[in-house]
């Protein structure tokens, strides 16, 4: 883009008392460095998945990751957020991730646990920060986990700063617009904070704190007895069940999978769209995101995705599916073939129509399911 564009757009605005249009992005990550081109459909598809598919989404990976710690500065759920979530666990096969992350996340914990207030907004009512305290906790839980092996004191205390924000029903709310799926329902923000707790290493376990013991168990009633508000928070009892098995029936596991297993397109892949009626994905639906689903080209029949097809995968592995299952098979078959030269998986935003950040979330799920059925060997 020439550098003076946007001063016309802008002298364009003001002559006409027009708002200008907002200047189509060049990259969907740049910085010292880091150059990535913003996704789209016709990105090509990699000729034979392997060694250096892998090394490209591996890299891909670490420059988004880098480029919003360096010039964005916050943690959210499409970006540093899944790379802290899954990143971690991947450490024996792609290498220990970047403490430049982990950094940003530590310095993103209070410094001190306080009360938060609940706030209201359109008739909800939620605690600020939370799902943003959610994904920081889950992050350093999990980096514990793989990387260290011991509970560190900046996830503890971001442990506990989590819990300052949950609501007097035990859950987590989820507020404002996000990507699609993550942080979209209440069920699965609680869920995410819920395998923070587990993932910690020691925490639950040597938690003497009565207050603090009497949140979790609260956390744990809503889970188990939530309504679910669309098939996704339905399948997504299978991941509870991998987490938390006290609080999933055996016969809900079944009937989870069941779903999920119908859900299963004949190509071998599942679509994040077939798992929610567009108006239960979140509390309330802008029009500029009914207008964009409703608007994509499939919107009537919408085909496969890379993130619901890895999901699917995973909670199969999760549940004691065998990574030979015939449904597992066809769903790793669809991954490595719909692969991109750049090594992501591409993915079309159903939030914003502009830097299509759910292609990283689609992204760390694809390696995350390949890494479960031994395929990033």
């Amino acid at each position: 883009m020439r550098p003076e564009l946007p001063v016309l757009l802008l002298l364009l605005a003001l002559q006409t008392g027009v708002a200008a249009p907002n200047p189509k992005p060049e990259f969907q990550y740049q910085t010292d460095g880091v150059q990535i081109s913003i996704p789209t459909a016709d990105e090509p598809r990699v000729k034979a998945f392997g060694p250096d598919t892998i090394k490209a989404a591996s890299q891909y990976l670490e420059g988004g990751a880098i480029t919003w710690v360096r010039e964005k500065n916050c943690i959210n759920c499409h970006t540093t957020g899944p790379y802290m979530t899954e990143r971690p666990a991947l450490t024996p096969l792609l290498g220990k991730p970047n403490e430049e992350i982990l950094a940003d996340f530590i310095e993103s914990v209070p410094p001190k646990v306080a009360p938060v207030k609940e706030a209201e907004k359109d008739g909800l009512k939620y605690h600020p920060r939370s799902y943003m305290s959610v994904w920081c906790s889950l992050g350093l839980a999990e980096w514990d986990k793989h990387v260290t092996g011991r509970l560190s004191e900046p996830t503890d205390r971001s442990l506990r700063d989590m819990f300052e924000r949950q609501s007097a029903d035990g859950s987590f709310v989820s507020y404002g617009e996000v990507e699609i799926p993550h942080i979209t329902t209440d069920f699965e923000l609680t869920l995410q904070a819920a395998r923070a707790v587990t993932a910690a290493p020691g925490w639950l376990a040597n938690l003497k704190d009565a207050d603090l013991l009497a949140r979790v168990e609260k956390m744990k009633t809503w889970l188990r007895d939530a309504k679910p508000k669309n098939d996704f928070d339905r399948i997504l009892k299978l991941q509870l069940a991998h987490y938390l098995p006290e609080l999933v029936p055996q016969t809900e596991c079944e009937a989870a999978l069941a779903l999920l297993s119908s859900k299963q397109h004949a190509d071998g892949g599942w679509s994040t769209r077939d798992m929610s009626a567009l108006s239960d994905w979140h509390f309330k639906m802008s029009d500029t995101v009914h207008k964009l689903i409703t608007g994509l080209p499939d919107a009537t029949k919408p085909e496969s995705d890379a993130y619901m097809t890895a999901l699917a995968i995973v909670l199969m592995r999760q549940n004691n599916v065998p990574a030979n299952d015939e449904r597992i098979r066809r769903g790793i078959a669809w991954l490595k073939k719909e692969q991109r030269v750049s090594g992501r998986w591409w993915m079309h935003s159903l939030y914003r129509g502009n830097y299509h950040y759910i292609t990283y979330i689609a992204t760390c799920q694809a390696l995350k399911a390949l890494a479960m059925c031994d395929e990033l060997k």
